[in-house]
């Protein structure tokens, strides 16, 4: 399967889910329209009669405030726990100027760069998280906050940020890799807690997503 290939959006809403239809059904609806829309996000609002819409492309306006409510798999984000080991197509060329010098300025590898931003988002710059990270590098509010990251979902700004918050992990542990990608995913308590990788099941996944990420990038040369 590649993970990387471009969906052309596709409207399409199922308004048929009333207030209390069981989750069964919203299920079920959820898979019919995922299988009509290979390679899309679910994106869903209850209106104000209770009616559920489900959508893979959401309009977002005052009277229909969709949100996120299902990743496809093909852009899954934290490694893609449905088997990691599977490697996608790498993507190169896409947003390489700013890889390259937010790399050079924090002096970050940039194949680590590159493999966070395919394993956090497969590079789609508008990828949203079910707990709210955003953007190509998923950062979440604060984070972006912390490192003065004005818009999430503009390339150059998510990717600033996220290399940002990387040079400091890889400072904070002192070079190692796995740590500072572990914390980037978990964040820092939680490794300096567990003195080492913490034993969360998408934590584990994810490093070693991106540690065979980085060595394929690295690798291609």
């Amino acid at each position: 399967m590649n993970r990387n290939a471009e969906v052309p959006p596709t409207l399409t809403v199922v308004g048929l889910a009333r207030a209390g239809m069981s989750l069964a059904w919203l299920g079920l609806l959820a898979s019919v329209l995922a299988v009509g829309t290979a390679g899309a996000d679910v994106y869903k609002y209850r209106d104000a009669q209770g009616v559920v819409h489900l959508t893979n492309v959401p309009q977002q306006s005052a009277d229909e405030p969709y949100a996120l409510w299902r990743k496809n798999e093909a852009t899954k984000p934290k490694g893609w726990q449905d088997g990691y080991r599977a490697m996608p197509r790498l993507v190169h060329d896409r947003y390489a100027a700013p890889v390259n010098r937010f790399a050079g300025l924090y002096g970050v590898d940039p194949t680590l760069i590159r493999a966070v931003i395919h394993a956090e988002s497969a590079f789609r710059a508008d990828a949203v998280s079910p707990k709210g990270a955003g953007g190509l590098m998923q950062l979440m509010p604060a984070t972006a906050a912390r490192f003065e990251v004005v818009d999430r979902f503009n390339p150059e700004d998510n990717i600033a940020g996220g290399v940002a918050y990387l040079a400091l992990l890889l400072q904070m542990f002192r070079g190692d890799r796995e740590l500072a990608v572990a914390a980037y995913n978990a964040g820092e308590g939680a490794v300096k807690r567990y003195g080492g990788i913490p034993p969360y099941k998408e934590t584990r996944t994810y490093v070693k997503r991106v540690m065979q990420l980085q060595a394929a990038y690295a690798g291609a040369g």
